[in-house]
């Protein structure tokens, strides 16, 4: 029974590795140093900006939307990018426009792009080819331009800080070819899985949890150089007057189920917490039935050993001792069948 108890423990412990494994980067990022690769604000704040940095992004801007026809309470926002930045080049891509783009230069990526189940998988997912291959910097509908965009040029690649945890895909710059948006493209394929609620697949498979699971694993290799990747803090962002964007209003993908990944998300300590006291009782729930059968299996072969004894009959054979010798009895007739 002693070992039994070992065995069924070690099985345990292992499943339970495998699922901390499984979301080890998850749990990473709530420990992330959010300052170690940020942008600091002492250069980029307007009053502070010189302009000696020479520019490396590309002077383009990326939107997208199912087609030309932006909704009125987008457009504001959209041109306010445009009008301050006059010599920028401007693409907005469609559907029909991001479909073509793959099929012509990624087309091993076509399959999963079309057959994703949500259209803004698609929208999120175009957004990475087009930074890899032209570079740029990539803007959401629903932000509007605050300032010109001209000290954000100077680093290789950024990203921006998102609450509680992790960084968003809604503002991000990179020059062509980034290493770590070659990740990040090579990842989207691996991780086109579907949930239950639709706002955690497409958070999981190409929005912004997707994208903070591999710039954390991204981080792990030390980039150094032009293969850093760095952080636009919130303060930056938007709210102040300093800042690069301002927010209207957006977020037309989010559903009901959004509201409970939000309320996860702003109690993430108490859900990681409930997560682990789960998985015990779970393991202790296994192990009292474990422990029953086994124990009640003990018993009744005891009980029937003793009663055999008494009565001079040969004692049962055990369970596994039944199945060795029927494997036995069908392999002998096997190999004498012609």
């Amino acid at each position: 029974m002693r070992w039994r108890g070992f065995t069924f423990g070690l099985i345990v412990l292992i499943i339970l590795c495998l699922i901390i494994r499984s979301v080890f980067t998850l749990l990473a990022l709530l420990f992330e140093d959010e300052f170690a690769d940020a942008i600091p604000a002492s250069e980029i704040r307007s009053a502070n900006y010189t302009g000696i940095k020479p520019p490396i992004i590309p002077k383009i801007i990326h939107q997208t939307y199912k087609h030309n026809d932006i909704p009125g309470v987008w457009k504001d926002a959209q041109q306010s990018c445009v009008d301050l930045h006059p010599d920028y080049k401007y693409i907005l891509w469609t559907d029909d426009m991001a479909r073509s783009f793959i099929a012509t230069h990624y087309p091993w990526f076509l399959a999963t792009f079309e057959g994703y189940t949500y259209p803004i998988q698609r929208a999120d997912s175009i957004r990475y080819f087009v930074l890899y291959h032209y570079g740029g910097i990539y803007i959401d509908l629903d932000d509007g331009c605050n300032r010109r965009l001209d000290p954000l040029l100077t680093y290789s690649a950024f990203l921006r800080r998102t609450v509680p945890i992790g960084i968003s895909n809604d503002v991000m710059g990179s020059v062509p070819r980034h290493s770590f948006f070659h990740r990040v493209i090579q990842n989207l394929q691996p991780s086109d899985h579907g949930f239950i609620l639709p706002y955690l697949t497409v958070l999981f498979s190409t929005g912004p949890t997707f994208l903070s699971i591999v710039w954390k694993e991204y981080t792990w290799t030390k980039p150094i150089g032009s293969d850093r990747v760095r952080i636009l803090m919130l303060p930056e962002y938007k709210h102040n007057a300093w800042s690069f964007f301002r927010h209207h209003l957006g977020n037309s993908w989010h559903q009901g189920d959004a509201q409970v990944v939000f309320w996860m998300w702003a109690h993430w300590q108490l859900v990681t917490l409930a997560g682990f006291t789960m998985l015990g009782l779970l393991g202790l729930s296994l192990w009292i039935v474990y422990s029953r059968l086994f124990l009640a299996s003990a018993r009744y072969y005891h009980g029937r050993y003793r009663y055999s004894m008494a009565s001079g009959a040969t004692p049962p054979p055990s369970p596994s001792r039944r199945l060795e010798n029927c494997i036995l009895i069908l392999h002998e007739r096997n190999c004498q069948d012609p």
